[in-house]
């Protein structure tokens, strides 16, 4: 049969018809199209599209075969062309989304289970050593105490809120360890805000500040944060974060303690705070609980100060109301690198997006 398959890939951006085939193909397999994936694989068979497999970035995702087509050599075919085309665009390191009943075949295939959200998702990577080395090198941070606190935020950008959340923490701790997300998908570059935490939290005692990973609020592990979509999908991927945290960051570091500021604005950030409790605290696992506690937000004029703020004030330049919202660093640098790049009234996605800051991809598709 595989004589009679053509693959090729297809960028669903230029290509309208392939795009509207693949939309069908994983509507009849009770998928849903996925508008970030930025390239597919497709197969077709007699003319006729019958497979397809896509990627965004390092993430293989909305895998559908036709139904008639399934139980042979097709899917196997199909997965080693998606992971050479991701090789060939300069990603070697993989996750993808399945449901449970086809671990087994990805892992014939050499993916391994990260997490799973029993009868829903499983994610995977195609490496055993991923998260192990990942954990090892958090290991060398760990301090002893009887309560170590986590904290991560994405500072987007920096404010006095999150110095206070992270203020608040590191007083209730023995020791300390803040993340900063490292998904490059907010209005202020990783490495800016990154520098920023740095800066603000300087001073605070028993704390240590860690680069974030792709195992944490990311797009692989936490899509929803980005992309803002609905869906019992979603609320899985919120799950697979969280158990990440709990079954690998949280057992590496020893911390015992997770601390979250109330979320008055943003419904993602606060149901992923509310679902915290349940998949950090409560769910069954062989890892410890993790107590989850959550601060009520700090105030400026009677509102909770919020990230989402700040970037709405950038746009209408009102400095002044800034100024009082942020550390000088943060000041500082949204008035010279930021405001020039930011036309006034212009459409901003990340703003329209009401974008959380303090952390808690859109519902994915999870396919063969």
């Amino acid at each position: 049969m595989t004589d009679e398959l053509d693959f090729y890939a297809v960028d669903p951006a230029v290509h309208s018809k392939e795009r509207q085939e693949i939309r069908s193909l994983l509507g009849r397999c009770g998928l849903d199209y996925e508008e970030q994936i930025q390239v597919f694989v497709v197969c077709r068979r007699a003319g006729r599209l019958v497979a397809c497999a896509g990627l965004e970035s390092n993430i293989v995702k909305c895998c559908a075969i036709d139904p008639d087509l399934r139980g042979g050599s097709l899917s196997l075919t199909l997965l080693s062309e998606v992971v050479h085309l991701a090789y060939e665009r300069g990603h070697s390191h993989l996750f993808l989304y399945t449901r449970p009943e086809n671990v087994s075949f990805f892992q014939g295939c050499g993916f391994y289970p990260l997490a799973e959200v029993p009868d829903y998702v499983t994610l995977m990577e195609n490496t055993p050593v991923g998260i192990r080395s990942y954990c090892d090198r958090l290991r060398a941070a760990r301090r002893p105490g009887a309560t170590i606190g986590g904290v991560v935020i994405n500072a987007n950008p920096f404010t006095l809120g999150h110095r206070y959340l992270v203020s608040l923490a590191a007083e209730r701790c023995d020791w300390l360890h803040l993340f900063v997300v490292s998904e490059d998908a907010s209005f202020v570059s990783y490495r800016d805000r990154y520098a920023l935490v740095e800066e603000g939290v300087r001073g605070i005692p028993r704390l240590t500040l860690h680069h974030g990973s792709q195992y944490m609020v990311s797009r692989a592990t936490f899509p929803n944060y980005f992309f803002k979509e609905k869906g019992v999908v979603g609320d899985c991927c919120t799950a697979i974060d969280l158990l990440l945290f709990r079954n690998f960051i949280a057992p590496a570091l020893g911390i015992t303690h997770r601390f979250v500021g109330t979320e008055p604005f943003c419904g993602t950030t606060r149901k992923y705070n509310a679902d915290m409790k349940y998949w950090l605290q409560t769910a069954p696992s062989a890892a410890p609980a993790v107590t989850v506690i959550e601060e009520t937000r700090t105030q400026s004029d009677g509102t909770p100060i919020s990230a989402s703020e700040v970037r709405r004030l950038l746009r209408n330049r009102d400095f002044e109301r800034i100024r009082a919202l942020v550390p000088a660093a943060t000041y500082e640098l949204l008035r010279d690198k930021y405001v020039p790049n930011i036309l006034p009234f212009a459409p901003d996605p990340i703003l329209s997006g009401g974008e959380p800051d303090v952390i808690p991809r859109r519902a994915m598709a999870v396919g063969v």
